[in-house]
């Protein structure tokens, strides 16, 4: 067994499982920037049609997300209670259940494609590539759920590093190959939208089959792959369900309403939707800091909750949140001093500019709230209280963020900055709520994991 894959509780540092998610996110953010900046380059529509796919390759890819959350709080947990039987078991059934599921969904969104872009309310001059685009990156979507529940598994067992590497690498390729897709030197052919996509499915093909190769590397001798002969794993599976249908059930629900949002936004016009979609890019990087902290708080409150620390769980919590509050806060205030240049990279538009810069501005606020959803959500996921985040979530999105953003957008007329003032009420909502919720202390008694006498 490998030592690193074997150390305490009492090892595990925030700082160190952090910062190797952050980077990792970060490359993620920009490989997605990536693709705008570069199509901007080839035309602002295409950004536009990308944009409302990729609302729905986010949505699909949230019915992934399920298995990978289950998988990193179970992981966790028993790895923090030493039963590292139990925490194999659980990874051979989430990575056969995910990429069985992907094939499923790939197929699915390859023929649904142009009834799900009709329901979003595209322009019809969008609706070629945005159709191509959706067809090939979701069809492919398989390696990307490969890649999430696989990823999930390895930074449960503390190699964050493995999968930054690997992130670092498939984001190389990724803008390399749209280069020559997008600019086609050497009087290669310009692509665009389809060559964007090709090679958005060709660099997670390969990430998926780098990652798993880490995988065996690392903890071969912890997943039994003959454990599934003994019959269907209804116990592992229940476990990930009790975790993953509520967490999944959160995020289908923010994603929902974001499209619903965008469904308004695309009312108001292609400008606007372009403005969107920059203005979001640039938020993920501020974003980023608060996801990377809320992913590395969850892995040690599932340890800590595994070894019955649930003290140093409650703390910790608390610890995170509070740095990545102020994190967002300063990040976000930055990204607005230099809003205009920012923006100016990715369409000369002085509208679509000046109005990014204003939504920018909105974000400062805005952040802090997302900071509370982040850190807080994870961890009562991590302590098993998953129920609770999907409907105050379900309530606060539908039943708040929704009809505001309607009614500041489309009946009074606020255009894009009523969706901002609508996400900064949800968020700040959904967050003091989280915290209270944490406070209270009812996840004290809902850890998931089995005792010592069950294992097999």
């Amino acid at each position: 067994m490998n030592n690193k894959s074997s150390k305490s509780i009492k090892t595990l540092s925030l700082f160190a499982l952090t910062w190797p998610i952050f980077i990792e996110l970060l490359l993620h953010m920009l490989m997605g920037n990536a693709d705008t900046l570069m199509l901007s380059q080839y035309s602002d529509h295409a950004v536009a049609a990308v944009g409302v796919s990729n609302q729905i390759v986010s949505l699909i890819i949230v019915m992934f997300g399920f298995i990978a959350t289950g998988t990193t709080v179970l992981v966790s947990q028993y790895l923090g209670a030493d039963q590292r039987a139990n925490a194999g078991q659980v990874a051979v059934v989430s990575i056969v259940a995910n990429v069985l599921f992907g094939i499923l969904l790939g197929i699915v969104i390859f023929f649904a494609a142009p009834t799900l872009l009709s329901i979003m309310g595209l322009e019809a001059h969008l609706m070629t590539e945005a159709k191509v685009y959706l067809q090939i990156v979701g069809g492919f979507i398989v390696f990307q759920a490969g890649i999430m529940t696989i990823g999930a598994i390895l930074r449960s067992h503390q190699f964050t590093k493995d999968v930054m590497y690997i992130t670092i690498a498939i984001n190389i390729l990724n803008v390399i190959a749209n280069y020559f897709v997008i600019f086609g030197p050497f009087g290669l052919p310009v692509l665009g939208v389809t060559g964007v996509a090709i090679t958005t499915a060709i660099c997670r093909m390969i990430g998926f089959i780098i990652i798993f190769y880490v995988l065996i590397k690392r903890i071969k001798d912890e997943l039994p792959f003959s454990f599934l002969k003994k019959g269907w794993p209804s116990f592992e599976l229940k476990n990930l369900l009790r975790i993953g249908i509520p967490s999944a059930g959160e995020h289908l629900s923010y994603n929902t309403s974001q499209l619903m949002i965008t469904y308004f936004i695309v009312l108001i016009g292609t400008d606007a939707l372009t403005t969107r979609v920059y203005t979001q890019n640039v938020m993920m990087l501020v974003l980023l800091f608060s996801l990377a902290i809320g992913q590395g708080n969850q892995i040690i409150i599932g340890y800590q909750i595994g070894a019955k620390q649930l003290d140093a769980a409650y703390k910790r919590c608390i610890k995170s949140l509070w740095i990545a509050i102020g994190f967002s806060i300063v990040i976000a205030f930055i990204f607005f001093l230099f809003s205009k240049p920012i923006i100016g990279i990715f369409t000369d538009n002085p509208d679509i500019i000046t109005m990014a810069s204003t939504l920018l501005l909105l974000t400062i606020i805005l952040e802090p709230g997302r900071a509370f959803n982040v850190v807080c959500i994870n961890s009562l996921r991590a302590a098993g209280d998953a129920k609770f985040p999907v409907y105050l979530g379900i309530l606060s999105m539908w039943g708040v963020g929704v009809p505001l953003a309607y009614f500041l957008t489309i009946h009074v007329g606020l255009g894009l900055i009523g969706v901002w003032i609508a996400f900064i009420v949800d968020e700040w909502l959904r967050g003091v709520l989280m915290l209270w919720r944490w406070k209270q202390g009812k996840w004290r008694e809902m850890s998931f994991i089995r005792k010592p006498q069950e294992q097999g």
